[in-house]
């Protein structure tokens, strides 16, 4: 009999590629090309590696573990390991709804410009048509200036698509939509990488990709966007990881499924900027202008600068471009299922109500806060949000995690209790990894970029600090008092039992 009812994967390669579309998200295929390029090239592999091994995969290896051991959700885990920090377990699923709600708006767009791509309907000016006629931008994050209704109907569906999906539970749903999506996705993108370095001048944007700034190593914030690209692309620190192990037998090989997720996550972001890139060399060389003037980062790439590169394709386009937005909903869907579930499966463990009614709440109540999305203001609120949420909130808890559970819930129980059911074993250097030099270098992190903050605000004066301290400071400091809120209320009957989680000597 399944315990207390929770969900389980259906097999091993269920659960890897859920946690691999976990990972691989709408940062993967526009953000990292950028960062690669603009923070040295090649020379940004240096920082990049080292923070994959100094805190990304002994984050995911720990999360795995102490998920795998506790058997519960984040907020669950954290109550059995120790009652005291169950609120640690609250702020990662709070964030992860959070999160999830603006995430709905990027991936409405995304399939919005899918169906654009048959017409092409951006037309020339792909600037003017994604920031004024698509988005119809307000002037500001509290000039809400109506709702978008293309924009609105995306973000329902989206919605629809997450309940849907997890109202089926772990193997029923979530097991059986990553088995069809990530393969698809990553055929999608071989065939646009294969494309893309065949195109006329692809070599210009891969020279420019690749060409090592050996300077660009002595400066901080390359290694701060290592580090944050790492934390952001591997969903550490957000409760999906803790929640996802929980779901795995107990016998279950955790070390090597942690290197699995981090190499493969890596793998993808590598091949989609050999694919970017190729095709950026495509547009500056179409145009007769330097790579410098069409590379961009975040959504300026997404949905301004590969929309003008599908134009010059001619019909080859509309196949790519249509390939490129799917890429970008498919990838987008991964991630927010993956949100979504970590959220839900906290308040179902904690309430003990059925998965189906808090799944159908959870929407519904997600589905009218994204409203405000839909407005012209929604840009300006994702911006803020999004920026605070990474550079602070999520940094935090990965920071904390380290500490409390490797000084007083025990970093060396956690490596016990893996190296028990695995067959690569890690040893001593992961609990000093933990211990030591992870909180080391996310409290410098933490510390500079408070302290940034403070000196230059956000948004280079675009934003009033009403709005930074409403949307930014604000909301991360509600998260945090909401976290502590929710831990006072009573946890169902017996669910932090030691029977319940902990597995019989044989």
């Amino acid at each position: 009999m399944e315990e207390n009812n929770r969900g389980q994967w259906g097999s091993k390669l269920g659960f890897i590629l859920a946690v691999i579309g976990s990972a691989v998200g709408l940062g993967n295929i526009w953000r990292y090309p950028y960062l690669l390029y603009s923070n040295g090239g090649g020379a940004f592999l240096v920082p990049y590696f080292i923070a994959l091994f100094t805190a990304g995969i002994p984050l995911v290896i720990l999360e795995y573990g102490f998920g795998h051991k506790f058997r519960g959700s984040a907020p669950l885990s954290f109550a059995r390991a120790n009652r005291k920090f169950e609120w640690l377990g609250w702020w990662p699923s709070i964030t992860s709804f959070i999160i999830m709600i603006y995430y709905t708006l990027i991936l409405s767009w995304a399939m919005n410009y899918l169906f654009f791509s048959f017409g092409q309907t951006w037309g020339i000016d792909t600037n003017s048509f994604f920031f004024g006629d698509f988005l119809q931008a307000s002037s500001g994050p509290f000039d809400l200036a109506g709702i978008r209704w293309p924009i609105f109907i995306g973000i329902a569906f989206i919605w629809f698509v997450n309940w849907f999906v997890t109202y089926n539970g772990v193997s029923g749903g979530i097991e059986k939509l990553t088995k069809v999506l990530i393969p698809a996705l990553a055929i999608i993108m071989v065939i646009i990488v294969i494309r893309g370095v065949t195109l006329p001048g692809a070599t210009l944007g891969l020279n420019k990709l690749f060409t090592p700034d050996w300077s660009k190593v002595k400066d901080l914030n390359v290694w701060m966007d290592a580090y944050g690209q790492v934390f952001f692309s591997l969903s550490i620190a957000m409760g999906i990881l803790i929640t996802y192990s929980s779901y795995l037998p107990k016998k279950t090989d955790i070390n090597n499924s942690a290197f699995i997720t981090a190499f493969s996550n890596s793998g993808f972001e590598f091949l989609s900027a050999i694919g970017v890139f190729g095709i950026l060399g495509f547009m500056a060389t179409s145009q007769g202008i330097p790579i410098e003037e069409v590379a961009n980062e975040g959504i300026g790439l997404a949905f301004v600068v590969f929309p003008k590169v599908f134009s010059l394709m001619g019909s080859l386009g509309t196949v790519f471009g249509v390939l490129f937005f799917l890429a970008l909903v498919f990838a987008g869907l991964t991630s927010s299922i993956s949100l979504f579930e970590a959220f839900s499966s906290a308040i179902i463990d904690k309430s003990g109500i059925k998965r189906q009614k808090i799944v159908t709440i959870t929407a519904i109540v997600g589905f009218l806060v994204s409203i405000v999305y839909a407005t012209g203001a929604g840009l300006f609120i994702l911006d803020i949000v999004d920026a605070f949420i990474n550079s602070f909130s999520i940094v935090t808890i990965g920071l904390l995690e380290a500490l409390i559970i490797g000084w007083v819930i025990g970093a060396d129980k956690i490596r016990s209790h893996n190296n028990s059911i695995s067959i690569f074993r890690v040893g001593k250097w992961w609990e000093v990894m933990i211990k030591f030099v992870t909180p080391a270098i996310l409290t410098y992190m933490l510390i500079t970029k408070i302290i940034s903050e403070f000196k230059n605000p956000y948004g280079g004066g675009d934003y009033t600090t009403s709005a930074l301290v409403l949307l930014g400071w604000g909301l991360v400091g509600a998260i945090i008092i909401l976290s502590f809120v929710v831990n006072k209320t009573k946890w169902k009957k017996g669910m932090l039992e030691e029977n319940n989680y902990v597995e019989e000597e044989n």
